[in-house]
């Protein structure tokens, strides 16, 4: 027994970090943790309501997909989803936590807002609907830029400095709720342009979001050529990773880090033109919607890989809107449908410290 494992002091079981694992084994890790959470959930599901759970599964997805409207604005909310977890992509894989894209988005649809009212009856909708992403992308640019410039000056923290920028932009957002409200006193913008829908996305091929899907696709791309194929992407990836290797090398931070929040700002902001313009048609404190925290699972999950964001997005959505049908269509408490969100997020979030990590047990010695 002196040459035992206890008594060496040997733990019961040892994490080790995974040098590599093949994509197969690491989608297959992914597909058991949702099957175990979907397992977990419906032994909930029965336990509070008594309910198959395949008939709630079911009615989520009728929640979701059931219609062509519901699919549609399932589309739409994924595609604003994926907007915002493209802005954040690039800052995150430089390890600059922007935990501000609420903020950004919300002065996006702010400068779009401004743009519909303002301009609204003096351009056709064409060169309106252009000078308002423009505007967006500056506004949104202009709010990621400013901790960046901070960080690369003067060593700030950017979780708190962009976190604290977002309730800069609620109250931003409030006077500008405030000095838009229709009517007067009721603290609300109202449907913004009702009558000429002047700023609208125009319908393409008979769907209103259309467009939506055709912005945001593009921009998912274009991002991941960026970082892939990019020299500015390359730096990104080295800064990230390191920044002395990357002064080693001859790489300006400082002009990293600037860039690359002012990109990550700008598409935040196009989120925002997207709310405004191509959905709700109004401005609220409520316009981003907590999406600026959402699409950071979205972005981490994907590994800051834009394609791999679209199925992270839709299953996001399709949790949101299914949690929705079925406490209304089963009279639920709406805790019950954040519990099951809950399961499946944590098991999916989970489910990476296996991707990562190897768990060994200690073994037995004669």
């Amino acid at each position: 027994m002196s040459n035992s494992a206890v008594e060496r002091g040997e733990p019961l079981i040892h994490v080790s970090k995974r040098v590599g694992i093949a994509q197969s084994k690491a989608w297959a890790i992914r597909g058991a943790a949702l099957v175990l959470a979907l397992m977990i959930s419906g032994l909930v599901i029965f336990s509070i309501v008594h309910l198959s759970p395949l008939k709630v599964y079911g009615a989520m997805f009728e929640g979701a997909f059931g219609t062509s409207r519901r699919a549609w604005v399932t589309i739409r909310d994924a595609m604003m989803m994926l907007c915002v977890a493209v802005g954040l992509a690039p800052a995150f894989k430089m390890r600059f936590w922007n935990i501000g894209a609420e903020g950004q988005i919300l002065v996006g649809a702010i400068a779009t807002a401004a743009c519909m009212i303002y301009l609204g009856n003096s351009l056709p909708t064409p060169a309106l609907l252009a000078v308002m992403m423009v505007v967006s992308v500056i506004a949104g640019g202009v709010w990621g830029l400013i901790p960046g410039v901070f960080k690369a000056r003067w060593g700030t923290n950017e979780t708190l400095f962009t976190l604290m920028m977002n309730y800069v932009a609620i109250q931003l957002t409030s006077f500008a709720v405030s000095k838009w409200e229709t009517p007067i006193g009721s603290n609300s913008v109202g449907i913004i342009n009702q009558k000429s829908n002047a700023g609208w996305f125009p319908p393409i091929f008979g769907q209103a979001y259309t467009l939506n899907v055709v912005i945001v696709l593009t921009l998912a791309v274009l991002m991941y050529v960026y970082l892939k194929y990019s020299k500015q992407g390359y730096e990104i990836s080295v800064v990230g990773d390191s920044e002395n290797t990357a002064r080693y090398a001859g790489i300006s931070v400082r002009k990293v880090y600037i860039r690359t929040m002012f990109l990550s700002g700008a598409i935040c902001g196009i989120a925002g033109f997207l709310a405004v313009s191509g959905s709700s048609h109004t401005i609220s404190v409520d316009t981003a919607g907590g999406r600026g925290f959402t699409a950071i699972i979205v972005a981490w999950l994907a590994k800051f890989n834009t394609f791999v964001m679209i199925l992270f997005s839709f299953l996001l959505m399709f949790l949101e809107k299914g949690a929705v049908e079925i406490a209304s269509r089963y009279n639920l408490n709406s805790f019950v449908s954040d519990i099951i969100t809950g399961i499946l997020l944590f098991c999916i979030l989970g489910s990476e410290f296996f991707i990562n990590y190897k768990v060994s047990f200690r073994r037995k010695h004669s």
